[in-house]
């Protein structure tokens, strides 16, 4: 079972951590494979399921957050970060691969999807991958889900 609360705290904690000060809106949707393949080959034109998929609102630094103020929804005042979808299946799946709880890989996947939403990589093995995968560790030993 997934932890809704736990995703929301590593959405919160994530976004503290990367010294987001305004209020933000992150639309989360939780699916299985066939739902996040549909949703990749539609957006992504790549017919396979994956475990994450994030869908940023703006065009971000990674590192330096500078809201757009086109993307703050008057009527709530927050910032519309953007849209990130988990197959729930790989979350179990990859629990049991890398030997750990379905609640800290919901976790970790909350947390890489909300680094990309604010800009952060890794196409490649160079400096986008260590800086991304070196932010992901420090917000999970935040949250109290590291390994």
């Amino acid at each position: 079972m997934v932890d809704i609360a736990l995703l929301r705290r590593s959405i919160r904690m994530a976004l503290e951590e990367e010294k987001v000060s305004c209020p933000c809106h992150v639309d989360v949707l939780l699916t299985d494979d066939e739902g996040i393949r549909a949703i990749n080959r539609k957006f992504r034109r790549i017919g396979k399921a994956t475990d994450v998929l994030s869908f940023p609102l703006q065009e971000l630094v990674p590192g330096h957050f500078v809201p757009d103020k086109r993307g703050i929804d008057p009527a709530t005042g927050r910032f519309m970060l953007g849209d990130i979808v988990i197959s729930l299946e790989r979350v179990r799946a990859q629990a049991r691969q890398f030997g750990h709880s379905v609640a800290r890989e919901g976790s970790y996947l909350c947390v890489h999807a909300v680094l990309h939403l604010l800009g952060y990589d890794h196409v490649d093995e160079g400096p986008d991958k260590r800086l991304m995968r070196s932010r992901e560790k420090a917000i999970m030993a935040r949250i109290g889900e590291g390994k």
